[in-house]
C-alpha cells in the first residue's frame, strides 16, 4: 500500500492535512498511514497491538481486570513512543480518536498481510 501524502479534505495551519476534516474512514486511512511512514514507529505499534491482544487473552483467560489496564498501557505506550521519539509528530489519536483506534488495527492487518511494510 502506498503511503504518500493523500489529498487533504481540510488542512491544519501548518499545511497538513485536519484529521477531523475527514467525513469517512476510507478517506482518513490514507492519512493514517502518512502518520507512520517511520518503519520503527510502525513496528512499535505492531508490537505494542500484538501485546494488547496477549493482555485481552489474559484478561478472558484470569478473569483478572488489571489486564485490561496493561492492554492500554502496551498499545498507547508503544504507539506513542513510536510517534515522539521516532516519527516526531503527534497521534492522530489526539484528534480524532475512533478513526485511530481502527486505523491501528487496520494497520495491524495490513502489516500481517504485507500491505504495509513491517
Amino acid at each position: 500500500m502506498d503511503i504518500s501524502t493523500p489529498p487533504a479534505p481540510g488542512a491544519a495551519a501548518d499545511g497538513k492535512p485536519d484529521p477531523r476534516a475527514f467525513k469517512r474512514f476510507a478517506d482518513f486511512y490514507p492519512f493514517y498511514l502518512t502518520e507512520h511512514s517511520n518503519r520503527t514507529c510502525r513496528r512499535l505499534h505492531f508490537v505494542g497491538s500484538t501485546l494488547s491482544l496477549a493482555c485481552l487473552a489474559m484478561l478472558f483467560a484470569t478473569g483478572q481486570p488489571q489486564y485490561l489496564l496493561y492492554g492500554l498501557l502496551c498499545g498507547y505506550g508503544f504507539a506513542w513512543v513510536g510517534h515522539f521519539a521516532f516519527e516526531k509528530n503527534k497521534p492522530a489519536s489526539f484528534k480524532r480518536p475512533l478513526y485511530s483506534f481502527m486505523g491501528d488495527w487496520v494497520m495491524y492487518k495490513d502489516i500481517w498481510t504485507g500491505k504495509v511494510p513491517f
